[in-house]
């Protein structure tokens, strides 16, 4: 009889949320919701805690006022928790024995830093926790003898294909590189020259994957592909040379490994996130994700492309951040934050993303990334500066 989990979702009302307690709902004997949290969705986040009875529910003050009045009328006894640190609270909580990690952006770093500095089994969803503190997190996870566990489609994929002992170093146990695979998004053959007509709406609809908007303005600039790069490197240990990037359209492929002896390794499955969540919740087990069994007759032929980075500068900005180390990809993934907002807001065209994001990057100083005081501090300064380019976009598109 397994051991009843008690998981806390942070970002329950996003896709990674919703998908995660679905795979719970599957498991009642195995796993139990000890708390969730979200930003703005009451009703949603209302409609789960009715559900699924966590003891605790966070929200931002003002939200939090109107779920405390919500469960209310609906008799649930959820104590409601207000404020970012309360974040930190339930990740780290003593009864809680796992966290799907699931908030998008740099609000979602501290709490995951949480959790693994108290040695809870971590399912990363956000990229950004190693995107912005790469070796600050992975030392957390040693010294707080936390279990990580990716939970990206790609990097899950990348875990099942090493060899366990993959930590000794790719040399010794035979691995070349890794390769992630990116289905190119919806404007893989649009022609480069109508790329700044391109529509928030356009961008956020993805041709294989159902995701948030920001996640999905990233995947169209294969920004997202970029930061799963810099995530490799700190995840796998592995250097920027051993990691590559190919274009796979179909996502039935979600990423392999490459060992020594020429041999390739890939998982394979169809796109639906509850693959890699089921097993992040179940590891070292299989469980049942609800997900249909891949049929490779009906999927046809697997296709592969070289990525062109003049069609998505994002990824090769990926790379040049790794490369000058520090600070760089903390300011490389906050001025994205800024652009992707300012993009669906019709403030910049789509393909000013990436120039603002070069832009920022070329006129930032790097420093050490050594606490998280001074990661934090980073961001902010890249923020001010991509919202001064933004602006700065805004005012000369009117001249």
């Amino acid at each position: 009889m397994p051991t009843m989990q008690k998981i806390t979702i942070l970002g329950s009302t996003g896709s990674i949320g919703v998908s995660t307690l679905d795979v719970i709902a599957r498991h009642p004997d195995r796993f139990s919701v000890f708390a969730l949290s979200a930003h703005s969705r009451v009703e949603e986040l209302a409609q789960q805690c009715k559900t699924f009875g966590p003891r605790f529910a966070v929200m931002p003050v003002a939200a939090a006022s109107q779920l405390q009045i919500r469960l209310r009328e609906l008799g649930c006894a959820t104590s409601v928790l207000a404020g970012s640190e309360q974040l930190e609270f339930v990740a780290a909580h003593p009864d809680c024995d796992a966290v799907m990690a699931a908030i998008v952006g740099a609000a979602g770093l501290r709490p995951t830093l949480a959790a693994a500095q108290s040695g809870k089994r971590v399912l990363l969803a956000n990229k950004e926790a190693l995107v912005m503190a790469g070796q600050l997190f992975m030392d957390a996870v040693k010294e707080g003898g936390a279990v990580l566990l990716p939970i990206d489609s790609e990097h899950n994929a990348i875990f099942q294909s090493l060899p366990r002992n993959f930590a000794d170093g790719f040399k010794q146990v035979g691995v070349k590189k890794i390769i992630l695979t990116a289905s190119g998004g919806p404007f893989r053959t649009r022609p480069i020259s109508a790329l700044a007509a391109v529509t928030p709406d356009e961008a956020c609809s993805h041709p294989n994957w159902v995701m948030g908007r920001k996640i999905s303005v990233d995947s169209a600039t294969m920004m997202n592909k970029g930061l799963e790069v810099i995530e490799a490197r700190w995840l796998f240990d592995a250097m920027p040379a051993q990691i590559e990037v190919v274009i796979h359209p179909q996502s039935i492929i979600h990423s392999m490994v490459e060992y020594l002896d020429g041999s390739v390794m890939a998982q394979l499955g169809n796109p639906d996130m509850r693959t890699p969540i089921a097993y992040g919740l179940g590891f070292p087990e299989r469980i049942d994700a609800g997900v249909s069994t891949l049929d490779l007759v009906s999927a046809g032929k697997l296709e592969f492309e070289a990525l062109d980075m003049t069609r998505f500068p994002c990824v090769q900005l990926a790379y040049d951040a790794l490369k000058r180390g520090g600070t760089a990809a903390v300011q490389l993934n906050a001025a994205n934050e800024v652009a992707v907002e300012a993009f669906l807001g019709h403030q910049i065209r789509f393909t000013e993303i990436a120039d603002i994001l070069e832009d920022v990057m070329a006129n930032m100083m790097v420093s050490e990334a050594a606490s998280l005081d001074e990661i934090m501090a980073a961001d902010a300064y890249a923020r001010t500066a991509a919202k001064i380019r933004v602006v700065e976009r805004k005012t000369f598109s009117k001249l």
